[in-house]
């Protein structure tokens, strides 16, 4: 059916950016050119709540372009770069129809990417790791002062935010022999957790306003605006992680500290320090400020939290962080993409498209939810934890009506 863009998102929320990215990606292939979007769900790769849930995001997204859009599962969505990388490429590369894998950067150059990613999946790699963690330096400096025997200062592209995980879509493609034509856009306006002027702002400013109280429709496209104003208006939303604390600190005081050894990257005795955070801490900043070391990312203990709160363990499919160990393979994950595809919102051609994938592909494509329920083995089992999720995400909705149990296994796609 001629070129399928694929693109991995948040969409947290769906801003200026993330509008332009499919317009540039169009130019480059054609304005007729499908889009499939693999996106986070309820849960996101930061460790917290999307802002607005994953039905009013992928709404959005369709209504700004996208013309399917579907779930990355939960233990995906919470792993690390790499993990989350891995997962929602593999996704995209199962359904047998994405020809492009498209993304931002702020190095706007495909070369130098490649170049590092390469680099990264040099299998001597690790040694050199190993021996820049002796020193007792933060993993991710580690990392990049390994690549830098490689590549020189081309290593400093890991310093910025959309670069790694252009690196980590480079790395997937290559490390499961995916069939997809990257793609690379420069990133322009706010980077991440910056302020800037204009009518791009990055994701992260824009929770931060949303959070705030403030407006942020002239930095949204007029279709987002409207639907995240219907949910603020209906009590759906702005999902604030302050909204869910106490549900997430009751079921984290609840667990045995043998879950929390259980949990994805909890390796040095992390797991053990969380335990202890979680028992003593009334705050769940208290919890992750008690928890870090220098050695760890906030970030990874956010994902921690979350995964011991949403029942996400070490063994399961997904469920990946890179630090924990130097190669993939000791830390659980067999590599493989997720093992259903949940359909959560339908474009203009995502008839076409979903009648081209269910002819090319042996993923099951979920579109009623009540199907999740006949998936075998650990696909029902995450089919469930990620429906299960959307019910602890709900009790953070504004309106207590908005808070009922089970609203996941209801839920059919949204259609344009």
């Amino acid at each position: 059916m001629g070129n399928v863009i694929g693109i991995v998102a948040e969409y947290n929320p769906f801003h200026n950016g993330h509008a332009r990215l499919i317009e540039q990606t169009r130019a480059q292939l054609g304005a007729v050119c499908p889009v499939v979007c693999v996106m986070s769900g309820d849960f996101v790769q930061r460790g917290s709540p999307a802002v607005y849930s994953k039905f009013a995001r992928a709404e959005a997204a369709v209504r700004c372009g996208a013309d399917l859009v579907l779930e990355l599962p939960l233990p995906w969505s919470l792993s690390s770069a790499e993990g989350f990388a891995r997962g929602a490429v593999g996704l995209l590369g199962s359904l047998g129809v994405v020809t492009h894998l498209s993304f931002g950067s702020e190095c706007g150059e495909l070369e130098p990417l490649q170049r590092v990613a390469e680099a990264l999946l040099d299998p001597l790699l690790g040694e050199d790791l190993r021996a820049e963690l002796r020193s007792g330096i933060p993993f991710a400096a580690a990392r990049q002062q390994a690549v830098a025997r490689r590549v020189g200062a081309l290593a400093e592209l890991l310093q910025a935010p959309n670069n790694i995980l252009a690196v980590e879509y480079l790395k997937a493609i290559y490390d499961q022999r995916l069939g997809l034509h990257p793609l690379t856009v420069l990133r322009t306006g706010a980077q991440h957790d910056r302020f800037a002027e204009g009518n791009i702002r990055s994701a992260s400013e824009l929770r931060m306003r949303i959070g705030a109280g403030e407006d942020v429709s002239a930095f949204l496209p007029r279709a987002a605006a409207e639907i995240f104003a219907r949910e603020k208006t209906r009590g759906r939303g702005p999902v604030l992680p302050e909204a869910l604390e106490s549900a997430l600190l009751s079921r984290l005081r609840m667990l045995p500290q043998t879950v929390y050894n259980a949990l994805p990257g909890a390796t040095e005795g992390l797991g053990n320090s969380l335990y202890r955070a979680a028992h003593e801490e009334p705050t769940l900043d208290g919890v992750l400020a008690a928890a870090k070391s220098k050695r760890y990312a906030l970030a990874r203990i956010r994902r921690m939290t979350m995964c011991a709160a949403l029942g996400v363990t070490a063994g399961m499919d997904g469920a990946f962080e890179i630090e924990a160990d130097i190669t993939p393979d000791a830390n659980g994950m067999d590599g493989g993409p997720p093992p259903y595809a949940r359909v959560l919102a339908i474009g203009a051609q995502g008839r076409e498209l979903l009648r081209a994938i269910d002819a090319r592909t042996s993923v099951p494509v979920i579109t009623k939810p009540a199907a999740g329920r006949s998936l075998p083995g650990e696909a029902g089992e995450i089919f469930a934890l990620t429906a299960d999720a959307h019910d602890l995400y709900v009790l953070g909705c504004p309106a207590r009506e908005e808070r009922r149990c089970g609203g996941d296994w209801r839920a059919s796609p949204f259609v344009l």
